[in-house]
């Protein structure tokens, strides 16, 4: 068993030479598969519901998207829980705790599946209880941003979160094969018969649909041993619930985590809701052949993100991206199918990657300006106040990181649903788009004034100007 660390000092640049970057990047590349695993479980439901209709489930068009949306929705609520966790419990052990818990979503919508009388209800609690994965990223990130010196957060956490991303990737990949085979013989239970529009009668078809959940067991226990073994708790990473509380209320707390939500939650809202959204508007296409793109895309992306904001400075980044975002769903309109146009697959798919690259860049970006925003906060004011009451940059940092990630993973279930009722409510999308674009333009207004302008209230160049020491790693342009 791997002793906790009570000595650890990133910001030493001697200690990170000597151990600490080894020890670092060990945890971020065991916390990395762990969190892929995560995401994948709780996107699961975006590829599994396409397919509910064809194994024999007769569920509308909105409780589909309904099924598709909830696993965001409980995943948000368990961030805010997971968001101070690590800190009381440690980073190692909270990790197989919460890696082991993706067993129970897995295990149990690979037996519902096989049913065709499961009721709704049930797998309503199974998509909530797939929620188990969102929460896992809080708790990640607040853990690997103990790990690194101020230098490094933003590439570390980029990666950490980029690769972690790619777990919804590979679930909508994944799923589409594993389904068409008995992978695990007669360990995986019978075949589903295949009903899809156009075939031919008689024509013999098979799903094994609960493949989609009982291929990531094996995974699940390999990744959860690995990281008992691998990984540690930090000592010095603890902190009182008080400590990490205080940050709700900073007022940047909550400009950053509505910035969150406009990247973070609009990847994984895109995520959960384009492979319905492309069936429903483009039925002649497979979705789930081409719906992956996105998600591969933004995790890619998100590195690079983190990278830029280490570069340029994360103000910068965020901005520019979300002027971006707001112009490709204007081009998303322009190619969606309407009264008299049928659209342009190949285009609405475009504007969707454009969409999905630049909330990766966002995502990296938005979370590096937040140990930046609060480490700068600390030094302006010790420099001008005497204070009572120590401050804990790096444990509020860590929790605003948290509840960030909770606030951005709303994003997950009001996205797909927006696509539900809209469709509902008018027959297209139109309305939900349209809705995206006016939030991503607030979203730029809230970045230029609060954090891109040189003047500022949270500028770095207001922060060059008025003190002196300040590294310029903590400029968050």
């Amino acid at each position: 068993m791997v002793l906790p660390l009570h000595a650890w000092e990133p910001d030493n640049r001697a200690f990170w030479e000597r151990e600490g970057g080894a020890i670092a990047r060990r945890n971020l590349l065991l916390s990395i598969p762990a969190l892929m695993l995560a995401f994948a479980v709780w996107s699961l439901w975006s590829a599994v519901v396409v397919y509910l209709p064809q194994a024999g489930f007769g569920f509308s068009t909105d409780e589909l998207f309904r099924l598709a949306s909830l696993p965001a929705l409980c995943g948000a609520a368990l961030r805010v829980v997971y968001s101070f966790v690590v800190p009381l419990v440690g980073g190692r052990r909270w990790t197989v705790i919460s890696t082991v818990l993706l067993l129970v979503p897995a295990a149990g919508l690979g037996i519902a599946v096989q049913d065709t009388s499961t009721s709704y209800a049930t797998f309503v609690v199974l998509a909530l209880l797939c929620g188990l994965g969102g929460g896992n990223f809080a708790s990640s990130m607040s853990n690997i941003s103990f790990f690194f010196p101020s230098t490094q957060k933003g590439l570390a956490l980029g990666l950490n979160a980029g690769l972690g991303n790619l777990g919804v990737a590979l679930a909508q990949f994944v799923v589409p094969l594993v389904i068409v085979s008995s992978v695990f013989g007669v360990l995986g239970g019978d075949a589903q018969l295949w009903l899809r529009p156009g075939d031919v009668p008689g024509e013999s078809r098979h799903l094994w649909l609960q493949n989609a959940g009982f291929i990531w067991v094996p995974l699940i226990l390999a990744a959860a041993l690995a990281a008992a073994l691998g990984m540690h708790d930090l000592a010095t990473a603890k902190a009182s619930l008080r400590e990490q509380t205080v940050i709700l209320r900073r007022r940047d707390t909550w400009y950053l985590c509505w910035l969150y939500l406009g990247t973070f939650g609009s990847f994984i809202g895109f995520a959960a809701g384009l492979p319905l959204l492309l069936d429903s508007q483009f039925p002649y296409v497979d979705a789930l052949h081409y719906a992956w793109l996105g998600p591969l895309v933004a995790a890619l992306a998100r590195p690079v993100g983190g990278w830029l904001a280490d570069m340029l400075g994360g103000a910068r980044v965020t901005l520019w991206n979300f002027i971006v975002m707001a112009a490709a769903v204007g081009g998303a309109l322009w190619f969606l199918p309407g009264a008299q146009s049928e659209g342009s697959y190949h285009g609405f798919l475009g504007m969707f990657l454009v969409l999905f690259l630049a909330s990766g860049i966002g995502n990296g970006s938005t979370l590096a300006m937040i140990p930046a925003v609060f480490q700068r906060e600390m030094k302006t004011a010790a420099n001008h106040v005497a204070r009572r009451t120590p401050r804990n940059p790096a444990a509020e940092a860590a929790a605003a990181v948290g509840l960030a990630s909770a606030v951005g993973a709303f994003g997950g279930f009001f996205i797909p649903k927006s696509y539900g009722t809209s469709i509902a409510l008018t027959g297209s999308p139109q309305l939900a788009l349209c809705t995206f674009m006016v939030f991503y333009l607030s979203c730029v207004a809230i970045t230029w004034r609060r954090y891109a302008r040189r003047v500022a209230p949270q500028s770095g160049w207001e922060a060059r100007r008025t003190l002196t020491g300040i590294d310029s790693t903590t400029d968050i342009h």
